[in-house]
């Protein structure tokens, strides 16, 4: 198995209830916290995970040298590879999931009809959508979403400096998209001190989002 793939299953001998191939943001590698909390808790929960990581983050772990993430299209063909990878391994019958964090999801969101229609994936999730670059909401990322055929589940923070609540609901979105909020969260659904929500009780909101979202497909 390639090294930019990460292979976790539950623990029960049950066959999984899906598999999800999740991808990283534009700063964060498949080894970041965000994904230390949020894995263990989908494979309690009987989601296997493959963590996929792009070349150019993986590049950044191997040498410690930052850099930023390479142009969007450009990152397309590596991951039409790790799910080709996974589809082959896991057969033409288990339910397949793809997204990621933020601009992971970003990728697997522009990519998904293609993959859909083919019977590759049975659907896409993403965390955090970066709906617009923060403090320049006019630069939308949306035009995709609103044609978008094939199911989609978006959990985003109310505070998102990526897209807000308010900022969300004036946006045309797909009805094969579904919307969750995540009380009082920023990107990574961090909430302030006094709201009465916690980062990993945020998380865990998602991850039972993500376990019903992949049983009703």
């Amino acid at each position: 198995m390639k090294r930019e793939l990460l292979i976790e299953m539950p623990e029960s001998d049950k066959d999984p209830v899906a598999h999800i191939l999740m991808t990283h943001g534009a700063s964060q590698p498949m080894t970041g916290r965000f994904f230390e909390t949020l894995v263990p808790m989908l494979l309690s929960r009987g989601i296997s995970v493959i963590r996929f990581e792009f070349a150019y983050m993986r590049q950044i772990r191997e040498t410690g040298k930052r850099r930023p993430p390479p142009r969007i299209e450009t990152m397309f063909p590596e991951l039409y590879e790790a799910v080709e990878s996974i589809r082959a391994e896991i057969g033409a019958k288990s339910k397949l999931l793809i997204g990621g964090k933020s601009m992971g999801g970003r990728i697997a969101s522009m990519m998904a009809d293609d993959f859909h229609k083919g019977g590759k994936i049975d659907g896409v999730v993403c965390l955090g959508y970066p709906f617009h670059p923060p403090k320049n909401p006019e630069n939308l990322r949306t035009a995709h979403l609103a044609e978008l055929s094939c199911p989609m589940l978006i959990m985003q923070g109310e505070r998102d400096p990526f897209g807000t609540r308010e900022d969300v609901a004036g946006y045309t979105l797909s009805p094969s998209i579904e919307l969750g909020w995540i009380g009082d969260g920023d990107h990574d659904f961090g909430p302030r001190g006094r709201s009465g929500f916690t980062r990993k009780g945020n998380i865990e909101v998602a991850a039972d989002a993500i376990a019903a979202f992949a049983r009703r497909l």
